[in-house]
């Protein structure tokens, strides 16, 4: 009997081989995300591969943003960066091909991946073996809604985790535990934030959330606590999970959009 290593076609993420597809997705009935109205549903890397594909695409110098087409899952964007100390892939997608994994050979591979939070855990096992076992680094309090075990998954703890001198990982908390920012002070300093920072569509202000999907907002001394984490970090510009990208003076946008949020508590 075969064992597959099935993915939920509503978030995305990949569970341990089985003979069957599970009876659950635990990221799904977690409150932050949703049960298909239909039912859950599963699919395999194989069958996605039929009718998918990835697009990498240069959005900033050292900078790529990778996303599949038509859009699955929660339809997030991973980024590749470039840095003098190796590249790093934050966050991931559900579609990994040759195509793409040749693609990211082609600039150069991977030192490392690293997560935001659990909506984009994705097949970040198939990822790291694609690219010689790298090291995939959760921060710890998002340790439980890991769906696949490996070796190469790096529990981290604390606030701040340097992986190199260009690439520093900052737990914010909010909207998960470990909710976490890539911070890196190439090129006038940028964060790539997932949705951990929403960025706006009017690509001049954040928003924070504990639930997008579920429309549910953050409380008050979560917004401040994201805040405080980047205190004494600089950057220029933010780049988000959906393709909107701050590219000037984002950390004035950044304070701006707190402030907007304390208003409307006070």
């Amino acid at each position: 009997m075969s064992l597959i290593p099935y993915i939920c076609t509503t978030c995305g993420v990949q569970y341990e081989p089985a003979a069957a597809p599970p009876a659950h997705c635990i990221i799904c009935e977690d409150d932050r995300q949703y049960v298909n109205p239909r039912g859950q549903q599963w699919t395999t890397l194989p069958d996605l591969r039929l009718d998918h594909l990835n697009r990498v695409e240069a959005v900033a110098e050292d900078l790529y943003a990778i996303h599949t087409e038509p859009g699955f899952g929660i339809n997030q964007r991973a980024h590749l960066l470039r840095t003098p100390g190796g590249n790093i892939l934050w966050d991931c997608i559900t579609l990994l091909d040759d195509e793409t994994i040749e693609a990211i050979r082609e600039l150069g591979g991977l030192r490392a991946i690293a997560l935001s939070h659990p909506h984009y855990f994705s097949t970040i096992v198939e990822w790291s073996r694609a690219f010689g076992d790298v090291p995939v680094y959760v921060n710890a309090l998002d340790g439980q809604w890991l769906t696949r075990a490996s070796d190469s998954i790096k529990l981290w703890r604390g606030e701040r985790l340097e992986l190199w001198e260009t690439v520093t990982l900052v737990r914010c908390g909010g909207h998960f535990p470990g909710a976490c920012v890539l911070h890196s002070p190439q090129h006038g300093g940028l964060l790539l934030v997932g949705d951990t920072i929403q960025v706006s569509p009017n690509l001049k202000t954040v928003s924070f959330m504990y639930s997008y999907p579920n429309l549910m907002p953050l409380a008050k001394n979560q917004i401040l606590q994201i805040r405080d984490s980047l205190r004494g970090l600089s950057y220029h510009a933010m780049y988000g999970a959906f393709g909107k990208y701050i590219t000037i003076n984002a950390m004035d946008a950044m304070e701006a959009s707190v402030e907007r949020y304390l208003e409307i508590y006070k």
